[in-house]
């Protein structure tokens, strides 16, 4: 060969959308397409992004391949390159446009290091033989990563590549990944919902802080949440006659089931009516004052958690509370989600009263910007700050809580002078 390297620059065409969009496919088919040709594979780094898109690179030792995909056109860029004689490049193109399912592709091939222009130099690196056995060549690392992202922050978790569940519902595209720092993930369209590692927060704070507020919760309801966190959380109340979940997709109950089982802990519980079916219409047939707590545990506001955060839907909420009843809902990220969160705020005043409308956060280190934010609406009298603390601590270690205390319940209500700020706003 009298060149140094070979690089063909590929474009894939009319790619399977889904398989542009399955980082784990990418990176196995990437890493396979190199082993094909005879390459010595060193590391793989490959990154998801939501709400699509995958972006990586092997190394290998005689040199890289490299790919970004854009699901929405079934189109891939991917670049070859190999130096040496001993790998050809052509039979990992070959391999990748059946893996992607490509119908057509177009390449280019450039000569890199082009002998004629050329000159050797003497160079040579000063070795000592310190009689030690050469180490082989390490194994593989594999670096698989999932983003978040919007067109101004993102969160990366790396994971191990092991894909445990993925399936499309009528509804989203459920997933769960196994990541390295936080353990299994549940992904709803590409959006993080929860990990085994922080899961607690989320689900401690959208139930301890209403149930001991309003100090006699007998019947309780919540929309969404079929990951199963806020009815284990609950039912950990035996006061509590009740609880109905009512979940629209079944398969979110199975993912967790199957892969978050501390999570989905409480399906079978005997107190627990569990039904899948549409919260939206479930709350139009629910009969006047038929429930003292009504938690709102959907997802962030698109998809088909989009009808839950209306005005008519909150009001529908507001009627079917007993005279002391309390909505709970997750209201996004101040920082985050900014617009949404003042829209939300806005609409709960509407319907409870401005009075009646409380803010209070969370730490959550695997939700954008890591702060949360939850609404506490009471259609009576009950303010969230007038609760037993005697009786939430010792809840608290009883039960072995790792977040929820009477502290916490208090603090979580002192905000930011920027949330303040946003809440008193009209935007």
């Amino acid at each position: 060969m009298d060149a140094l390297g070979r690089h063909i620059l590929v474009e894939f065409y009319n790619c399977s959308p889904e398989l542009m969009n399955d980082v784990v496919h990418i990176e196995n088919s990437m890493v396979e397409a190199a082993e094909t040709a005879g390459a010595t594979v060193i590391n793989s780094t490959f990154h998801h992004f939501s709400p699509y898109g995958v972006s990586g690179v092997v190394v290998i030792q005689e040199s890289h391949l490299a790919i970004h995909t854009w699901p929405e056109y079934g189109y891939a860029a991917v670049d070859l390159f190999t130096c040496g004689e001993t790998v050809d490049p052509w039979v990992s193109y070959n391999f990748l446009k059946e893996a992607f399912k490509a119908s057509h592709g177009s390449s280019m091939e450039c000569r890199r290091g082009q002998q004629s222009l050329l000159k050797r130099t003497d160079f040579t690196v000063e070795s000592r033989d310190t009689g030690q056995v050469v180490a082989p060549i390490p194994t593989i690392t594999r670096d698989v990563w999932f983003t978040e992202r919007d067109e101004n922050i993102a969160l990366s978790l790396k994971h191990s590549g092991n894909q445990l569940y993925k399936k499309q519902s009528p509804y989203q595209k459920v997933e769960v990944f196994e990541t390295l720092a936080y353990g299994n993930m549940l992904t709803l369209d590409g959006m993080v919902m929860c990990t085994q590692k922080d899961e607690y927060v989320y689900h401690e704070m959208i139930t301890h802080v209403p149930v001991f507020s309003h100090g006699n919760v007998k019947k309780a309801l919540v929309i969404g949440g079929g990951d199963g966190g806020t009815v284990r959380e609950l039912l950990r109340h035996e006061a509590i006659e009740e609880v109905v979940l009512v979940e629209i997709d079944e398969l979110v109950i199975e993912a967790c089931k199957l892969h978050l089982p501390e999570t989905a802990s409480a399906f079978n519980h005997p107190r627990l009516n569990l039904l899948v079916a549409d919260g939206i219409q479930y709350i139009q047939d629910c009969p006047d004052a038929a429930f003292d707590l009504i938690i709102v545990d959907s997802a962030d506001p698109v998809g088909p958690g989009e009808g839950l955060f209306t005005a008519a839907f909150y009001a529908e909420v507001y009627r079917c509370l007993t005279s002391n009843g309390i909505m709970i809902t997750q209201s996004e990220s101040p920082r985050f989600n900014t617009k949404v969160f003042v829209e939300i705020y806005d609409t709960y005043k509407s319907i409870f009263g401005a009075e009646k409308v409380h803010c209070y956060l969370a730490a959550i280190p695997t939700y954008p910007t890591g702060t949360w934010s939850f609404s506490f609406c009471s259609k009576g009298e009950v303010q969230p700050k007038n609760f037993d603390q005697t009786a939430a601590a010792a809840f608290s270690r009883s039960q072995g809580l790792r977040y929820y205390n009477e502290d916490i319940h208090t603090a979580a209500f002192a905000l930011p002078n920027f949330v303040k700020d946003l809440l008193s706003s009209k935007a």
